[in-house]
């Protein structure tokens, strides 16, 4: 069983948790995930880690209620248990050698960018941060970004807070404006990591993006995790939990993993509901 240390709502629907993990702290770096089961029923849900604390033997994840499993979770309250929480899986983002980078995050996306942006702050890197929500109402760690950041672009679709936008909108502005970076790291929804790819192509600066699609057993076995990625002229299929979660974006087919994310959403919104239903039924 595993300790929730601390618990904050960043948002009506993202929520926040320390979760006291020891031996995956000890371990744990930037860009990789943990798979976690709320109770000995659950199901397996992965999530990126947010952030650790080698020294308090704590490991945090950020995430936002979408399904029946999310939904268990964000019920759950500092000083209560989770079931299992296993990990770190996947392999880091690599940050050797990098100097000045743009670190993109869009809605949820950002928790996981956050990390990677400390980290390169760490190590002496100029970090340039883009960070997108749809409005005002939803934007997160405004404030950590604001910390390790050397220079930090809020936006808004809607232009209810900072500027209106999409991420693509100021990152275009800065590639055209003579920034060389040596890398661009984007971290999001699907179609936004794929319009970021769009927007840098031009330049040839490398992209990055972290693919997080349906994982179950965290090992490659099952088959969920499968990419398909352009390498060298073929295309071969990638499983991201063992390979990744980290690709060239140049390489991914978007618009299939796109395809197969979103073939799950009626049934996962269905899973809410009856989770929802339930919960009420307990109080």
């Amino acid at each position: 069983m595993y300790k929730i240390i601390s618990k904050k709502r960043l948002n009506e629907a993202v929520t926040q948790m320390e979760i006291h993990a020891p031996e995956v702290a000890e371990k744990a770096a930037a860009g990789q995930f943990i798979i976690l089961r709320v109770d000995e029923t659950g199901e397996r849900i992965p999530l990126t880690i947010a952030g650790y604390s080698h020294g308090a033997g704590t490991v945090k994840i950020i995430f936002q209620t979408v399904g029946a499993t999310t939904k268990k979770l964000s019920e759950k309250e500092a000083g209560e248990y989770i079931a299992d929480f296993v990990g770190p899986l996947g392999n880091p983002t690599k940050l050797d050698g990098l100097k000045n980078v743009c670190v993109v995050g869009g809605g949820v996306g950002t928790a996981i960018a956050l990390p990677i942006a400390e980290e390169l702050k760490r190590r002496g890197a100029k970090v340039t941060a883009v960070i997108g929500f749809k409005n005002k109402d939803i934007v997160i760690l405004e404030d950590e970004f604001e910390k390790c950041s050397d220079e930090l672009i809020v936006t808004t679709d809607d232009g209810s807070y900072k500027e209106r936008g999409n991420v693509c909108v100021p990152l275009a502005k800065l590639l055209t404006g003579g920034e060389k970076f040596d890398e661009v790291i984007a971290i999001g929804p699907v179609i936004m990591m794929k319009f970021v790819t769009e927007t840098v192509k031009p330049t040839g600066i490398p992209v990055t993006v972290s693919m997080n699609p349906l994982m179950i057993d965290g090992t490659g076995m099952c088959g969920c995790c499968r990419l398909t990625v352009n390498r060298g002229g073929k295309r071969i299929v990638s499983f991201a939990c063992v390979e990744g979660p980290d690709y060239s974006g140049y390489e991914v087919d978007f618009d299939e993993a796109m395809t197969r994310l979103n073939q799950y959403g009626e049934f996962e919104h269905a899973a809410y509901e009856k989770a929802c239903n339930l919960l009420k039924k307990e109080v």
